[in-house]
C-alpha cells in the first residue's frame, strides 16, 4: 500500500511527503501492489515521483498533484496508460519501461510531454506512435525491447520509422538524433 511506504518514507527521510518535492518509492518490501489516490493526492508539492520496481498493476488518476513534472513506473506490472488528465499541464516526463503496455492510448492529453520512456513492454505496431502525434513537445523517446523493432530489419531503419512518425525528436533509443536520418524519414516511403 502507498500508505505504508509513505510512512516509511517520512522516517528514513525525517521529512513531511506533503512539503517534498522529490519522492522515490521505489523497491519497497513488500512491493507496492495498489496506488491510493487519497495519499498520493496528498503529494502536492511533489515535482517528481518514483515508484519504479513494485507489483503496482493499475495507474489511478493522480488529483491534487499539482506540480509533478516526472513520474517514474519502470518495472511495474501496468498493462493501460491511463488516468493522467489530472496532471496534464505539468508532466513532462513518463518513465514507464518495463511494464506489459501495449497501446500508447492515454497519452494525448500530456501536452508538455517532452520524454516518454517506454522501452521493454508490448508495442507491436509502428502505428500506435501515431497517438503521440498530440504530444508535439516530445524530444526524448525510448522504445527499444518492444515488439516493433520486429518490423524491421535493422535499428537504424526503426530509428527512421519512429522519426517519419514523429518529426520533432532530438533523442531516440538514448542516441541524438542524426541529420542523415532526418533527411532519411522526410523521404517517400517506398
Amino acid at each position: 500500500m502507498t500508505s505504508t511506504a509513505i510512512k516509511a518514507w517520512e522516517a528514513k527521510n525525517e521529512a513531511s511527503a506533503e512539503e517534498a518535492t522529490e519522492i522515490a518509492l521505489c523497491f519497497q518490501r513488500p512491493p507496492i501492489a495498489k496506488l491510493e489516490q487519497k495519499v498520493l493526492g496528498s503529494l502536492k508539492k511533489c515535482q517528481k515521483l518514483s515508484l519504479s520496481t513494485n507489483m503496482i498493476d493499475r495507474m489511478i488518476p493522480l488529483t491534487g498533484m499539482s506540480e509533478i513534472r516526472i513520474l517514474s513506473l519502470g518495472r511495474n506490472n501496468i498493462k493501460k496508460i491511463e488516468k493522467l488528465e489530472d496532471v496534464a499541464g505539468t508532466l513532462q516526463q513518463l518513465w514507464i519501461s518495463y511494464n506489459q503496455i501495449s497501446s500508447l492510448d492515454g497519452l494525448a492529453c500530456l501536452t508538455n510531454l517532452t520524454t516518454l520512456y517506454c522501452c521493454n513492454n508490448q508495442i507491436k505496431s509502428f502505428a500506435e506512435l501515431d497517438k503521440l502525434k498530440a504530444n508535439d513537445q516530445l524530444r526524448d523517446v525510448v522504445f527499444v525491447g518492444n515488439p516493433i523493432y520486429a518490423e524491421v530489419a535493422t535499428k537504424e531503419e526503426a530509428r527512421i520509422e519512429i522519426l517519419r512518425r514523429l518529426p520533432n525528436l532530438k533523442k531516440i533509443d538514448g542516441e541524438f538524433v542524426k541529420p542523415a536520418e532526418i533527411e532519411a524519414a522526410q523521404q517517400p516511403v517506398e
